[in-house]
């Protein structure tokens, strides 16, 4: 399990296609309890570290392979060498819960619609596809690229959160622009009250 709390960005230092999937390399700093097996949060997407380095010459790096299934519902597919990702290691038992529970299973991939500039934050409005409009809702949490956030406001087929400066520059919200593609995760507690409802 995650927080939706990004502790770096990465960058993709390698990648190679197979017939099974796709297999990225991804440069880190200061994750110096990697190991094999490990769940980490590749830009809202839960991977597993294959292998790992944090002692290499170029930096610390991990592997971690994406199974076609992956590759088919994010746009991880589509990353190059040289793009910025998002990291978070899953949350420790005993760890400080700075955000809400985000489980790094992508939803949908949604589209940047809108960014505008609203004094020192910024507000991006992101589509909504098919009918995750029915787990948003103002002021609940969403997760964007594995980055917990708050609707500010629901309408139509979009929705606004406001992103403030530490969220805009430490994470890849920073590098975005109207058209680029977004992992959606809708809050797993809106998913069991919809079960809870539509089993009675």
């Amino acid at each position: 399990m995650f927080t939706g709390i990004v502790e770096d960005t990465g960058t993709v230092r390698g990648r190679i296609e197979t017939e099974d999937g796709l297999r990225l390399r991804v440069a880190v700093d200061g994750f110096d309890d990697l190991h094999h097996g490990q769940s980490i949060s590749v830009s809202g997407a839960c991977l597993t570290v294959e292998e790992y380095d944090i002692d290499a010459e170029e930096g610390g790096w991990f592997e971690v392979f994406l199974a076609s299934e992956t590759v088919e519902k994010t746009y991880l597919g589509e990353v190059a060498e040289g793009d910025a990702v998002n990291v978070e290691r899953a949350m420790p038992a005993d760890g400080r819960f700075d955000g809400h529970v985000v489980q790094g299973h992508v939803d949908t991939v949604a589209e940047v619609t809108a960014i505008e500039r609203v004094g020192e934050d910024w507000r991006f409005t992101v589509s909504i596809p098919g009918a995750y409009g029915d787990y948003l809702v103002d002021k609940g949490s969403v997760t964007l690229d594995g980055i917990s956030l708050t609707v500010a406001e629901k309408r139509g087929g979009e929705f606004d959160v406001a992103i403030i400066p530490t969220t805009y520059e430490l994470t890849t919200l920073s590098e975005k622009s109207v058209g680029d593609p977004v992992h959606l995760e809708v809050d797993v507690i809106a998913k069991y009250v919809e079960n809870m409802v539509d089993g009675y």
